[in-house]
C-alpha cells in the first residue's frame, strides 16, 4: 500500500449504527443561488410564484455551475440577498412549504445512452460532489478522452474526518445504488477499472462491499490505513493507484477520476427515479448534541437554527459545517442546509489555544502529507513574497490542518497556508 505521512485521530465515529431518519418538513426553506464551486445561479422563479418539488428554480449559462431546485412545494415568499460562509453574497429563494410535497408533473427517469446523454442527466439533477468541495459533477465527466483518458475509477469512501458518518451510511443503507452508479460511469466512459476505497475503520461496510463485488473482475474494494487526511483527492488517488497529482493538475491528467461514494450513488437514483438533488444526509453530532445525535435526510434550505433546535441543542458554544479538521465555522444558524452540508456538529465545550513561539520542532513538516514547509511558508507571508511562496509550493496545501493540529506552539498554520495561497496570481 501506498502511503503519505498523515496523523493519527480520535474518530468519534459515534451515529455509525444510527439509520437516516427523514427530518420533518421545515416550515419555511431558504435555498441559496450558489449552492457549488463556480458562478451562483440566476433565479428562475419571483415572488408569489407557486412551485413543487424538483422544480428547477436556479440555473446557469456558465460553464461551471450546476442548476437549483426546490425541495419542498409552496409558495415564493421572498428572494432575499445571502451571505455565504465565505464573505460573498448571492440572492437565495424563500420558499413557504405548503406541506403538501407537490412533486413536479414534468420529473421524468432521464435516458441515458451515452456519453453526452449522461453528462446532460448529471446537469440536470443538479449533482455536485457531496464529499464536501462542491465541485459540479456533469464538469468533472466532461473531459476530453482522447487528451486525458481516464482508465481508473477512485470512489472515496474514506470518509476520514471525526464525527461525520453520512457516507458510511450510504455504504451501509445504498449499496445497491452505490454499485449501480459505478456500473453506469464505466459504461458509458469508457472507464476500465473501478477501486471503492474504505478505510479500514469501517470493516462491515468493507465486507457488504466485497460480498457485492465478488465475481466483477473489474471492481476491487481496497482497504485504506485509517490515517487523516486519507480523504483528500491527491492522498486517496495515491493510496489507491500509486499515481502522483502535480502541481496543478487534476486526477484525469492521470489517467484517474475521483468521485464520493455518495455522489455515485445519487447518479444512480437519478437515473432511476429522475428527483433532482432536493436533499441531503446529515451527521448531527458534538457535545452539545445529547440523545438525539445521528443522521438525517434533510431538505436542502432547511435552517441551521430549525434543525439543532428539533433535536435538542440549546447550548452550543461553536457549530460546525463539515468535520472539526476541514469544516466551516458557522457564523449564524439562520444558515441553510445544503449540497455540501454533510454534517453539522455543535459543541458546548470550545477552547482556542493561544499561540507562542516556534520552537523548530519540524512537526509541521513531518505531518504534511505532501512535505510541505509550513514555518517558512508562514514567513514568506509575512513578507508577502509571492516568488518564495511558489518555490515552496504553497499552492499544493489542500488546507487538511494536519500542521496546525500537530503544531505544540499552537501556530495558526494552515489558516497562514490559505491566505498565502491567495497571494498568488490565478492562470
Amino acid at each position: 500500500m501506498n502511503r503519505l505521512n498523515g496523523i493519527h485521530l480520535a474518530h468519534d465515529k459515534h451515529t455509525q449504527d444510527c439509520e437516516t431518519l427523514q427530518f420533518p418538513l421545515p416550515q419555511t426553506v431558504v435555498l441559496p443561488m450558489s449552492q457549488h464551486m463556480g458562478t451562483p445561479c440566476d433565479c428562475l422563479v419571483g415572488k408569489g410564484d407557486t412551485v413543487t418539488v424538483g422544480q428547477k428554480i436556479g440555473d446557469s449559462s456558465a460553464p461551471l455551475s450546476a442548476p437549483i431546485h426546490a425541495s419542498v412545494s409552496g409558495k415564493v415568499i421572498d428572494i432575499i440577498d445571502y451571505l455565504l460562509a465565505n464573505g460573498s453574497v448571492c440572492k437565495a429563494v424563500v420558499i413557504e412549504s405548503d406541506g403538501l410535497q407537490t412533486m413536479c408533473p414534468d420529473l421524468t427517469p432521464p435516458q441515458i445512452t451515452d456519453r453526452q446523454s449522461l453528462i446532460a442527466a448529471v446537469r440536470e439533477c443538479g449533482l455536485t460532489g457531496l464529499g464536501g468541495a462542491g465541485f459540479p459533477t456533469h464538469v468533472k465527466l466532461n473531459y476530453d478522452p482522447e487528451k486525458t483518458p481516464v482508465d481508473t475509477l477512485v470512489i472515496n469512501a474514506a470518509e476520514c474526518e471525526p464525527y461525520i458518518t453520512s457516507d458510511y451510511r450510504e455504504l451501509m443503507e445504498h449499496s445497491g445504488c452505490i454499485l449501480a452508479g459505478v456500473r453506469l460511469l464505466m459504461r458509458h466512459l469508457g472507464i476500465a477499472e473501478c477501486k471503492i476505497c474504505i478505510e479500514s475503520n469501517k470493516p462491515k461496510a468493507i465486507e457488504r462491499m466485497k460480498q457485492l463485488t465478488e465475481g466483477e473482475k473489474h471492481i476491487n474494494v481496497v482497504t485504506l490505513p485509517s490515517e487523516y487526511p486519507q480523504g483528500a483527492e491527491k492522498v486517496i488517488v495515491y493510496s489507491a493507484t500509486g499515481r502522483i497529482i502535480g502541481e496543478g493538475e487534476l486526477p484525469s491528467a492521470q489517467g484517474v477520476m475521483v468521485m464520493n461514494v455518495s455522489t455515485v450513488s445519487s447518479i444512480a437514483r437519478y437515473a432511476r427515479d429522475g428527483i433532482p438533488l432536493i436533499s441531503r444526509r446529515v451527521t448531527v453530532d458534538g457535545d452539545a448534541v445529547s440523545a438525539n445525535r445521528g443522521n438525517y435526510l434533510v431538505p436542502l434550505g432547511t435552517k441551521v437554527s430549525e434543525l439543532l433546535t428539533e433535536i435538542g441543542v440549546n447550548n452550543a458554544k461553536k457549530i460546525l459545517a463539515g468535520g472539526p479538521m476541514m469544516g466551516t465555522c458557522l457564523y449564524d444558524t439562520e444558515q441553510s442546509v445544503t449540497k455540501s452540508t454533510n454534517a453539522i456538529l455543535a459543541f458546548g465545550q470550545w477552547e482556542t489555544q493561544k499561540s507562542s513561539a516556534c520552537i523548530r520542532c519540524g512537526r509541521c513538516i513531518r505531518t504534511c502529507p505532501f512535505g510541505l514547509m509550513p514555518l517558512m511558508i508562514e514567513k514568506a507571508y509575512r513578507e508577502k513574497n509571492v516568488e518564495d511562496l511558489k518555490k515552496l509550493k504553497v499552492t499544493l496545501c489542500m488546507n487538511c490542518g494536519c500542521c496546525s493540529y500537530a503544531c505544540p506552539a499552537h501556530r495558526p498554520l494552515a489558516e497562514t497556508n490559505q491566505l498565502a495561497k491567495a497571494l498568488i496570481p490565478r492562470k
